[in-house]
């Protein structure tokens, strides 16, 4: 194919995810904007003193609130770096074991979007559907989770193997009184003494209004099906009622974009990627080839494609991008073998999430990581990519291959 020819191909295709992109950039501006009003900083302290001593208490609100952050106030892992580092002390001392805590942030974290409609998972199963459409099996967005739900399931399995099995036991880290957020302390002994004194944080009209303006983001783009319109409105009512000050609406915004452009552009580039592979014809070819190895057989051409989509999503750390490159892959074979739309659905989202929980240029962890190495005694690779990948993936395969068979 002429180069011109590839290029013109290769914009062209950038436009199918347009919509996910801009969704991207507007929620990492509402997670800015969330994150200077200084409401994280008042959870983290409220949790703290909250749970005192009960080490599974801690353990399901961070589930809670990192599922929260996929869905019901879709803010991704910005709330990781300022929520998490205070706590650290209070995991010390009931020593925790911090592995638990990665397994627990990444489920949040990925979990909900294959198996929850709303918020990130909005996104995701729009992907899985306009990419199964766009080649050749026709599936409505609103029907992926009643089939993806079951890989939400067996994660949530494999996350109480990781809580009360692998990781039960208690694991000694060194003392620490205070951990930096931003641009405060927070210190352990707080708790005793009134909140508002002790750190300068209370609850003010600032914050009600942010709690507000994600609750408007999260019923329009129920009411519409657009998240980008949701995270739009959250954002009008955010600025427009002044929980941020106007002048620092351009700064917000170039925040937003740091913190998801990188991805937002990685969706863009993998849907001009995915239509030059279409339209080379080597896909008839490819699929061609591998029909003989399976043999007709769905159980080892299912291994194949989770195979394949465990090593480019552990390659590019998101299992987003990797959609429009699989589908473009696997829908043919499916239509030729004979899988059915459900177990497309349940195949074609495990392989795009295998490798997301593992991958080290994941945000599923480089996450957890960056709140729970605040004091240097977490390490990315050892403490969250091995426990995330041997737990999550592991679950994910075996679901799917029994739905198939």
């Amino acid at each position: 194919m002429p180069i011109d020819r590839i290029m013109n191909l290769f914009i062209s295709g950038m436009g199918q995810n347009s919509e996910t992109a801009l969704s991207y950039i507007l929620l990492g501006t509402l997670a800015a904007a969330m994150t200077h009003t200084g409401l994280a900083k008042i959870i983290a302290i409220k949790i703290s003193c909250f749970i005192k001593d009960n080490k599974y208490l801690l353990i399901g609100i961070l589930v809670l609130i990192s599922i929260m952050s996929q869905n019901l106030i879709p803010v991704h892992i910005a709330f990781i770096p300022i929520l998490i580092p205070p706590l650290l002390p209070l995991m010390n001392k009931l020593k925790l074991d911090r592995r638990i805590i990665s397994c627990s942030l990444a489920f949040g974290l990925k979990a909900p979007y294959i198996a929850i409609p709303a918020g990130f998972g909005l996104i995701f199963q729009g992907l899985i559907a306009d990419n199964m459409t766009n080649n050749g099996m026709e599936v409505l967005k609103q029907d992926v989770w009643k089939s993806s739900w079951v890989l939400g399931f067996a994660m949530f399995i494999a996350l109480l193997v990781a809580i009360f099995i692998t990781y039960r036991k208690p694991r000694e880290y060194a003392a620490i009184q205070s951990i930096s957020s931003g641009n405060d302390f927070v210190q352990a002994e707080n708790c005793s003494k009134n909140i508002d004194d002790s750190t300068g944080l209370k609850f003010e009209k600032k914050h009600l209004i942010t709690l507000f303006g994600a609750i408007i983001t999260l019923i329009i783009q129920l009411l519409s099906g657009s998240l980008p319109l949701g995270a739009l409105c959250g954002l009008i009512v955010i600025f427009g009622l002044r929980a941020v000050s106007h002048k620092n609406m351009d700064f917000l915004i170039n925040e937003g974009v740091g913190l998801m452009g990188y991805i937002a552009f990685v969706m863009l580039v993998c849907a001009g990627y995915a239509l030059v592979l279409k339209e080379t014809g080597g896909i008839e070819g490819l699929i061609n080839s591998i029909l003989p190895f399976v043999q007709n057989s769905k159980l080892l051409a299912a291994a194949a494609m989770l195979f394949i989509g465990l090593i480019i999503t552990i390659g590019i750390g998101s299992s987003f991008g990797t959609i429009p490159i699989l589908a473009v892959l696997f829908m043919p074979l499916c239509l030729e073998l004979g899988f059915s739309a459900p177990q497309s659905i349940i195949l074609l989202c495990a392989a795009s999430a295998l490798g997301d929980a593992g991958s080290p240029a994941s945000d599923t962890t480089l996450g957890p990581t960056a709140g729970l190495n605040a004091d240097n005694q977490h390490n990315h690779i050892k403490d969250t990519c091995i426990p995330t990948f041997i737990h999550f993936n592991t679950a994910l395969i075996i679901a799917a291959l029994i739905a198939v068979l």
